[in-house]
């Protein structure tokens, strides 16, 4: 009966149904997701120091990313930025182009890709002066270098390979906080440099290689404002070893190794749901869901990063139609909205180490992607028709009442709780064969 009893404690769920268990809607991927989460919840937690509160969190969480540099039109770049308003979003994280700013050489930062001739800034600035009439901060993503900054050419490298000299970045880098200073205050240093190409193709992905890009890029933002705060590039949740594609953890363990540790002020993560909900406790190092980033936080605090925050660069679910590829997952609109919700909420009730939340994505400039699979995580359509995603982000985010952390026991619990379930199990084992051997006559 004891025995019983402590096997049912080491093994008790910490939530009130399955479907807060495993993110799951079906009663049969249900079950399937207990059977997984019991894999859970018999083995080593990742340490995640919730006591420890990091600077950068006390801000709202509410980010969305756009893509307001493809946009032509003024006044579309400004009803983009008033609809993320409108829906309580207070962040976008907005990228910097490099090879569309610093076009043709070295220092040259004039467009003359068309007539008339003008300042590549131009574009940007009216983005910056947009955001902070609508109160908006930018998040400036800076990535994407220009041809000239490679020897070999694009059909090699790939367009977001690394440049050949990493101070070149730097300078760019530089040149962004100092036109920008005391207007943009985050900076994220690349996007995704452990795979989908995004460190180029034809050669392999190298944590030590991006550590120093990485802190070339820290130092000269640093100089600039000392009061910058710097992301660093967001890594792809994958299990992959390979040299096109590297394990986001095996990657930031050999950043750390590389002395990353000195180069940003916050870590940055994706939370893509794919095939479940947001609310899915389910974790494995091997699997991608949305809570995958207690992972990459136990790797910040064996590093003695615990006072460092992370935040999410990407977040959403797929509603891409039948027939097409689903690589990312499919949902319904429905499931799509209230798994948000879901996440922003479960991110400031269980997470108190991270901070802001970057919905992927606004929308696009046209509809010329509507048959990539990619396309179907937008708020709204290129026209700015709102999906239900949307409408709900507008109904509920800007009522919401700001939950509170739950408390540091439950953290401790996670860890105890597999140390519980191996001796119980064996009392459980000797108790059931003592019940099943005959008594002696």
């Amino acid at each position: 009966m004891v025995s019983g009893l402590l096997f049912l404690v080491a093994l008790w769920p910490p939530v009130g149904s399955l479907y807060e268990l495993t993110g799951e809607d079906k009663p049969l991927a249900q079950l399937r997701g207990v059977v997984h989460w019991l894999n859970t919840a018999v083995r080593p937690q990742p340490l995640l120091a919730p006591d420890t509160i990091p600077d950068h969190v006390n801000i709202s969480p509410f980010g969305v990313n756009t893509f307001l540099e493809q946009e032509a039109e003024i006044e579309k770049r400004a009803l983009s930025l008033q609809m993320a308003n409108r829906a309580g979003f207070q962040f976008i994280r907005q990228e910097f182009v490099w090879e569309d700013i610093e076009i043709h050489g070295k220092a040259d930062f004039e467009d003359r890709r068309h007539e008339p001739f003008r300042s590549a800034w131009e574009k940007y600035d009216n983005i910056v002066d947009l955001a902070e009439s609508f109160d908006i901060e930018i998040i400036a993503r800076l990535s994407n270098p220009p041809d000239w900054s490679r020897s070999l050419p694009v059909e090699t490298t790939g367009s977001f390979a690394p440049p050949d000299n990493y101070e070149d970045f730097g300078d760019f880098a530089a040149a962004v906080a100092e036109r920008y200073n005391g207007r943009i205050r985050y900076y994220q240093l690349w996007n995704e440099p452990n795979g989908n190409e995004e460190w180029g193709i034809h050669q392999p992905v190298s944590p030590e290689q991006y550590t120093e890009l990485l802190c070339t890029a820290y130092r000269r933002i640093k100089e600039v404002n000392s009061g910058a705060v710097v992301l660093a590039g967001a890594l792809t949740p994958t299990v992959a070893i390979n040299d096109a594609n590297l394990n986001d953890l095996i990657f930031l363990e050999r950043m750390y190794a590389a002395g990353a540790g000195d180069c940003f002020d916050v870590m940055s993560a994706q939370g893509y749901g794919l095939w479940s909900g947001a609310l899915d406790q389910r974790l494995k190092p091997n699997v991608i869901n949305y809570p995958h980033n207690l992972y990459l936080r136990d790797v910040m605090v064996r590093h003695g990063d615990a006072d460092k925050p992370i935040w999410i660069s990407e977040l959403g679910w797929n509603t891409v139609p039948e027939g097409m590829d689903a690589r990312f997952g499919r949902v319904t609109p429905e499931q799509q909205a209230r798994f948000a919700l879901e996440a922003y909420e479960r991110a400031q009730s269980e997470w108190p180490w991270v901070g802001v939340i970057n919905y992927w994505f606004l929308k696009r400039k046209d509809d010329s992607e509507i048959d990539q699979s990619f396309y179907y995580f937008r708020l709204m359509d290129a026209d700015f028709t709102p999906q239900s995603v949307y409408e709900a982000l507008v109904a509920d985010v800007p009522e919401r009442i700001e939950p509170s952390p739950k408390p540091a026991w439950q953290y401790d619990w996670m860890r105890i709780r597999p140390f519980l379930f191996i001796p119980s199990l064996a009392i459980l084992f000797f108790a059931t064969l003592r019940w099943l051997t005959p008594d002696e006559p």
